[in-house]
């Protein structure tokens, strides 16, 4: 397992590595990859190879828990960037009413209740192919996963930064 391991962070390593220069080669007119979703592909890749390695899975669970785990990445990355597009659309608050500010904290409000609403569902869903102690497992894989991600992309080790 521990060969496993440093095999899939080693595969991380050289994606996490590689990109700004692909990124480089592949630049379209607003600094986003000319290949859609190229880098968010590896990512989620990446993201599912940390995960596979932290928590051990039957074969039977791999097969029930993915298709459930992906609708909710792709159902969680959709309200996050509806979120995302309505900070965009308020950055001006001094051009706006109080009424469409008022407004907007209600659109945010919905947003966020939203993605409650989906974690609950997701939990009572992945409950059902996952024993509680995996759940665990995963929602600290997904941590230390973004941890890392976040380290590398700010260009330190992930070991030098556990050691702060």
């Amino acid at each position: 397992m521990n060969s496993l391991r440093i095999v899939i962070l080693s595969t991380f390593c050289l994606l996490v590595a590689s990109a700004p220069a692909q990124a480089q080669a592949r630049l379209g007119g607003r600094g986003r990859a000319a290949q859609p979703g190229g880098r968010l592909n590896q990512l989620d890749n990446a993201r599912i190879a940390f995960i596979t390695a932290r928590i051990t899975l039957t074969q039977d669970q791999a097969q029930r828990f993915w298709p459930v785990y992906n609708e909710f990445v792709a159902k969680r990355r959709d309200l996050n960037r509806t979120a995302r597009q309505l900070r965009l659309a308020t950055t001006n608050n001094a051009a706006l009413t109080d009424a469409q500010l008022r407004d907007n904290f209600s659109q945010d409000f919905g947003i966020r209740q939203q993605q409650l609403n989906l974690e609950k569902d997701y939990f009572e869903r992945a409950q059902k192919v996952l024993s509680l102690r995996q759940l665990a497992q995963l929602y600290q894989a997904e941590r230390d996963f973004t941890k890392e991600v976040l380290q590398r992309v700010a260009g330190r080790p992930a070991a030098a930064a556990e050691q702060e």
